[in-house]
């Protein structure tokens, strides 16, 4: 009996012990106000004014919910998992799942990170890490557009968002991918390194009918190096995206899926640089970015989609619960190849945080994007927005 009950107390404190070195932490951000837009040029007329008003969520920074864990798994070695989805906190349907991240993988100290699921890719990651926005989601990004999307933003959910080309968020960087395996080393004298595979291949062979394929792919890579203030990153994605019909491939008008591969895009070849470099002086951070993307059908290579820009900024403290920023870029669109119009444009942005604690602060954003002729899949040529709200972050 009593060799039953040591043996008991032994296991319980083993559970015990295993559960300690585990941890599972829930966190999120619910940012809401009210968001004002104007443009020219707004749907397929080129003359046409459009105003949006409207009381929404995620000007500032996406509203989301995310759960992440670790468990140690001993000799320097661990799990890890985070699954993360968005929030519409102004939308009767905010319960609707919006799968951000979700991805699992292992870390060894000294070494690095493996991680495999729906993930941020290489470029995102060094955007995310050098915007003097903070990649919120308002107009006046040179390196990463927002325009409003009126069906989104009529529904309650998050307002600015992709266009679906150039001049909208689409034509930014790639956000995310699914089905990828990602690589981070660790810190080595001021160095990291991080790479990323993408692969989603489905072939469909139906009874009497000749067989489809469709296969997205992709990698990344990017290499950051810090020295005292000075942070300097370069990242690359490259994605493809292939569709055939009977071993043939599909020949369809891929306009509107340019920007889109792999999740989505039609044989295109995507390719998408990124570089950037901060210094912090103390009083004031300064931002230097630059970005180039350029979709190319894959059917027709002379048929194309490129944007180059380039952006200056700085973000500071002005008092211990103020915080400012303000940035000013430039560029260039061209679409459907070489022959056919460009467009130039000029971005700009301010803003305001007044933080009330850590955790929860009132904002105020300005943004505008100015383009010098109308692009054939974004045909407005100036647009303004400005939003205050609120954001808490737990």
């Amino acid at each position: 009996m009593k060799k039953s009950l040591l043996a008991v107390a032994a296991l319980s404190a083993i559970a015990g012990a295993a559960q300690a070195q585990s941890s599972v932490t829930i966190y999120g951000v619910l940012d809401a106000g009210y968001a004002n837009q104007k443009s020219d040029g707004a749907g397929t007329n080129a003359q046409s004014k459009a105003s949006n008003s409207i009381i929404a969520s995620s000007m500032e920074q996406t509203s989301r919910l995310g759960f992440k864990g670790t468990e140690d798994l001993g000799g320097g070695m661990s799990a890890l998992f985070t699954v993360e989805t968005g929030l519409q906190p102004t939308n009767e349907s905010a319960s609707v799942w919006n799968n951000r991240q979700s991805f699992v993988g292992l870390k060894k100290n000294g070494a690095g990170t493996f991680t495999i699921g729906t993930q941020y890719t290489q470029a995102f990651q060094a955007l995310s890490a050098t915007d003097v926005g903070q990649t919120n989601n308002m107009p006046g990004s040179a390196v990463y557009p927002q325009t409003m999307s009126g069906s989104n933003g009529n529904a309650g959910a998050k307002p600015f968002a992709a266009a679906g080309g150039p001049g909208g968020a689409t034509d930014g960087l790639t956000v995310r991918t699914s089905n990828t395996v990602n690589a981070q080393s660790d810190n080595f004298a001021g160095f990291t390194l991080g790479a990323s595979y993408t692969q989603n291949g489905t072939t469909v062979t139906p009874t009497n009918t000749t067989s489809t394929s469709a296969n997205h792919t992709g990698w990344g890579v990017k290499a950051d190096y810090t020295w005292n203030k000075l942070y300097v990153v370069l990242a690359a994605n490259k994605l493809k995206s292939s569709d055939t019909q009977g071993g043939v491939t599909s020949v369809t008008n891929p306009a509107p899926s340019l920007w889109s591969a792999p999740n989505g895009g039609v044989n295109t070849q995507d390719n998408q640089a990124y570089a950037a470099a901060t210094y912090d002086f103390g009083i004031l951070k300064a931002y230097l970015q630059y970005m180039n993307r350029k979709a190319t059908d894959t059917v027709n290579t002379n048929y194309y989609a490129q944007r180059r820009a380039q952006q200056i900024g700085v973000r500071s403290y002005i008092t211990p619960t103020i915080e400012g920023w303000a940035n000013v870029g430039n560029g260039r669109i061209t679409t459907f190849g070489a022959s056919n119009p460009s467009s130039n444009f000029v971005a700009w942005q301010a803003g305001l945080n007044y933080y009330l604690s850590k955790r929860t602060n009132v904002y105020g954003i300005y943004g505008s994007n100015n383009q010098s002729s109308a692009a054939p899949v974004n045909p407005s040529l100036n647009v303004s927005a400005f939003a205050v709200g609120v954001r808490h972050t737990f």
